[in-house]
């Protein structure tokens, strides 16, 4: 492993935070404890999309940060991404929510895996959710092979990748917890922000793939997960989101007729499990079926980049005397 230059930042951590102030503090938190016992020089940056709830101010005061983008409206999670890959000054960036807590050692386990493989660009955390239990967070690239083994039943053992005790390499990595070589970044124009949220992570994956550099999966590096979005008030706009980013991957890098067969097939694997609600305990048939018509329907309906429009539009209201 080379030694970085004297001074030099070598590792800036990135977050993303959308009204999460306390959550956004025990992340925080972490990586105070992460940046005291790695070997080299660390920035911490964090970007408040639009808060409403004192995130940008408890940002700026907490002692492990070392500046702040408070933003006036809410954006994508692509294009602010991108805009902390742009102003980190570390080879490296770990992009960061601000529902990812990091567990000790999980900086130094990534960096050195991507010091380790040249051709890595990305190298991905094990997540695990606030009970410990695993969650899948690396997969094989969406196409309709995935997505018929989805109808299958063969999800888990087909496309999940995030598997073993070794760092191995996969198709694509969840950014809760993600380390990006800033120059491979950088190269492929970052993010696209075309994908408001979701599917972001997998474009971007994609096209470093396309331009020769590719993802690591590291479970030696873990990270508690603690999925604010998955409680929110608004299911409905987040699988819309879902559904029209997932639309929008196909349609950019597969033909329209495979952007179609993924649609259908998506659609039965969630009309299965609408099926399976009925008689399943805590489970919602009404939230799966939303699925199925998102899914085959992703142009209508309104998602959460609508929902950030209307947010923007409340605010500036509130901003006029």
């Amino acid at each position: 492993m080379e030694q970085p230059a004297a001074g030099a930042v070598e590792l800036s951590y990135c977050i993303v935070n959308t009204s999460q102030r306390l959550l956004l503090l025990r992340g925080l938190d972490a990586i105070a404890r992460e940046r005291a016992a790695v070997p080299f020089a660390c920035e911490v940056l964090v970007l408040d999309n639009g808060s409403c709830d004192g995130s940008a101010q408890a940002a700026r005061d907490h002692t492990a940060v070392d500046g702040v983008i408070a933003l006036d409206e809410r954006r994508g999670k692509a294009r602010n991404d991108s805009e902390l890959l742009r102003r980190a000054r570390g080879r490296y960036a770990l992009l960061l929510n601000e529902d990812s807590e990091l567990l000790p050692g999980a900086t130094v386990a990534l960096y050195e895996a991507l010091e380790g493989d040249r051709e890595a660009a990305c190298a991905g955390a094990k997540l695990l959710r606030p009970d410990h239990s695993e969650q899948a967070c690396a997969w094989r690239f969406p196409t309709p092979l995935t997505a018929l083994a989805g109808a299958l039943g063969l999800h888990r053992l087909y496309t999940v990748q995030s598997k073993g005790a070794r760092t191995r390499r996969v198709d694509w990595c969840q950014s809760s917890a993600l380390l990006v070589r800033r120059e491979a970044a950088a190269r492929v124009d970052y993010l696209d922000p075309s994908f408001f949220v979701y599917s972001d992570e997998v474009d971007f994956a994609k096209r470093l793939a396309d331009a020769g550099w590719r993802s690591l999966y590291v479970p030696g590096a873990v990270a508690i997960h603690h999925e604010q979005l998955s409680t929110s008030d608004v299911p409905e706009r987040r699988i819309v989101e879902f559904a029209r980013n997932r639309n929008l991957y196909m349609r950019k890098h597969h033909s329209r007729v495979a952007a179609l067969a993924v649609r259908l097939l998506t659609a039965l694997f969630y009309a299965e499990r609408a099926l399976a609600a009925l008689v399943l305990p805590r489970h919602s048939p009404r939230r799966y079926w939303r699925h199925v018509t998102a899914t085959l329907f992703p142009s209508r309906g309104e998602g959460l980049r609508e929902a950030a429009d209307e947010y923007n539009r409340s605010a500036m209201r509130r901003m006029r005397p």
